[in-house]
């Protein structure tokens, strides 16, 4: 979501509706904004701070001083400017909710093409190394030699799972601290590809040792 889904007057809305739930500091107002928007959102000091100064002029919001903080709240007038514009503020926040979905899937579709990916590498990977496998000799190869080759392909696995692993919690890790949202859905599509890509690893060392 872009800052343009707050057309004129929409921002101004918002934020009243934010002070409604309870009263507020001015960064409690953007971190609010960018958790409601999935990140894609995050308004700066200079974007909120005149609107909330503007509001209190108006009468819609008061502020109180609590030591170096000012505490933003609603007034009765802000409330029925609110109620008044019911409609409108249902408008908005279903274009929030559509935007926050919206990333979630992208998140759920980019972790999910990881893994087919991975599991399309292994399977490829077993597959040529059966075929290798046909195709030598029994004698070409003493067992110390193949141990050694084990060996070898053993850690250039490890560093791809360690790879993979590294990239995927960035990703997830980046998406969260940029204020994006992390469904139960999201995770456990995450825990069945890991644990299918599980699956088709044994399936392929079975497959390799007959």
């Amino acid at each position: 979501m872009s800052p343009a889904v707050f057309s004129h007057g929409d921002l101004r809305l918002y934020l009243l509706s934010l002070l409604a739930e309870s009263p507020q500091h001015g960064y409690g107002i953007i971190q609010a904004l960018t958790d409601r928007t999935g990140g894609t959102y995050t308004p700066s000091a200079g974007t909120i701070y005149p609107r909330l100064a503007k509001l209190e002029e108006e009468g819609l919001v008061s502020k109180t001083i609590d030591g170096r903080t000012t505490i933003y709240a609603i007034t009765d007038a802000g409330r029925a400017e609110l109620a008044s514009r019911e409609n409108d503020l249902a408008g908005i926040e279903s274009g929030l909710a559509d935007s926050v979905r919206l990333i979630a899937n992208e998140v759920r579709q980019s972790v999910q093409d990881a893994m087919k990916s991975l599991r399309a590498d292994l399977a490829s990977a077993a597959h040529d190394e059966r075929a290798a496998a046909k195709s030598r000799p029994s004698t070409s190869k003493p067992a110390t030699s193949e141990r050694t080759s084990s060996r070898e392909q053993l850690h250039r696995a490890d560093a791809a799972i360690n790879d993979f692993r590294a990239r995927v919690r960035t990703d997830l890790r980046t998406h969260v601290a940029r204020g994006g949202t992390l469904s139960e859905a999201t995770v456990k599509d995450l825990e069945s590809a890991m644990d299918a890509a599980a699956h088709a690893v044994t399936g392929a060392l079975h497959s390799s040792s007959s």
